[in-house]
């Protein structure tokens, strides 16, 4: 395993072509069901599917990760230079003899490839996604029009396009660099800007969709939830990707304390080897403790703030359904985290909240491109009353 180069591209055209494989089928069910629809419709139904299938990514990432398969090919980036882990069979099969508990299984060597295609799927996706937002667009320019409703620049899906170029070098480097913790955790949050982009892509890019007045101090409220929620993430990736749910097995204490030892200089020395201090020394389990116990605390807030934002949302007829979602989705997180606490981590407790706080990110996501300013409402034809609710959007987009 260790004379295997950790960057060999050999592969690396038959893997686009896999990706491009897999694209096909979203694709072809996307134009066969919009066959008789107008180019924008369509661009909104691939902008649709493909945030669906990015939101799949995030959870198979996800167990990728929590079934600790992410170095289960340790060359980036097919698997010991083969395009899949048929081709790699002797080379994992002796990696496996040699470190039987290692990282290098059979099986964990098909759920990384399988996640690097899915990804490279999504790539694909999100090239015709960028192609088609340009062709409609000179489309619109050749005939005079003015931009139509549902129309989006085509520099957004070309700003995700680059996005996903730098999620892929992440990706890379999360192989190469042996699971660093900040590259891992980077490589999280990434992936969650890319569900925000798509999201927000989704939301302005129906043909039908019209903002809703909201006003100036609410939408800051709401970006301030969103800041918070995008903090206590990063927080959560860096307990995960530093292994230290277990640190603290009690609740609400943390090793029958209120305030156990903890070394917070060690915990948040963030450019460091996993396991590892910057000088190479073992990291102590009160740094793992003060990384896990920070994360908790900081929930309290979090969960504290979007329960009152989903109170003040469900006072708002528009908003109702949204402050419902936001509700539940505060007691999946509540209950998972005290899962994955209580219960030594269950692999399902771990993916429900991973995709509890993609499903957050979505809704703030939603919540905030969906609305304009109030004070902007009388340049709406036919001023306020002519706001689309949250409900006339989703039918819109079904």
């Amino acid at each position: 395993m260790n004379s295997q180069p950790l960057y060999d591209l050999t592969p690396l055209v038959s893997l686009l072509a896999v990706g491009a494989l897999l694209a096909l089928g979203p694709l072809a069910w996307v134009y066969w069901r919009n066959r008789h629809s107008a180019p924008l419709q369509r661009a909104q139904a691939l902008r649709l599917f493909t945030l669906f299938l990015t939101f799949d990514l995030i959870l198979f990432g996800a167990f990728t990760r929590l079934t600790d398969s992410g170095l289960g090919c340790p060359d980036w980036p097919g698997c010991y230079g083969n395009t899949s882990p048929l081709g790699a069979h002797h080379a994992i099969t002796a990696a496996q003899e040699a470190m039987p508990t290692g990282p290098v299984t059979q099986a964990k060597a098909w759920i990384e490839m399988i996640h690097r295609y899915l990804a490279t799927g999504v790539g694909a996706l999100i090239v015709v996604m960028t192609v088609a937002s340009w062709l409609n667009w000179r489309a619109s320019v050749r005939s005079g029009m003015a931009q139509r409703p549902g129309e989006l620049s085509p520099w957004w899906a070309t700003f995700t396009l680059v996005w996903v170029g730098l999620q892929g070098a992440f990706g890379a480097w999360t192989v190469t660099m042996k699971l660093f913790p900040a590259i891992v955790t980077l490589h999280l949050a990434g992936a969650l800007v890319l569900l925000a982009l798509l999201g927000v892509q989704v939301v302005r890019g129906s043909p039908s969709a019209v903002p809703l007045a909201m006003s100036l101090a609410m939408r800051r409220w709401v970006a301030l939830v969103f800041g918070l929620l995008a903090l206590q993430i990063l927080l959560g990736g860096w307990v995960s990707t530093n292994y230290a749910v277990l640190a603290c097995n009690d609740f609400p204490q943390c090793q029958n304390r209120w305030w156990p030892e903890m070394n917070f200089e060690q915990g948040f020395e963030l450019w460091r080897h996993l396991g590892v201090t910057g000088a190479g020394e073992p990291i102590s389990f009160a740094a793992l403790t003060a990384i896990h116990y920070v994360h908790r605390l900081m929930a309290y807030g979090v969960l504290t703030v979007l329960a009152l934002l989903a109170w003040q949302l469900n006072r708002r007829a528009p908003w109702r359904a949204h402050s419902r979602v936001l509700a539940v989705l505060v007691g999946l997180q509540l209950a998972t985290g005290l899962s994955n606490v209580v219960l030594d981590w269950p692999l399902l407790a771990a993916l429900l909240h991973t995709g509890g706080g993609a499903t957050l990110v979505l809704t703030l996501t939603w919540i905030y491109a969906s609305t304009v300013p109030a004070k902007t409402t009388a340049a709406v034809p036919g001023g306020p009353q002519a706001l689309a609710t949250p409900q006339s959007q989703a039918g819109s987009l079904a």
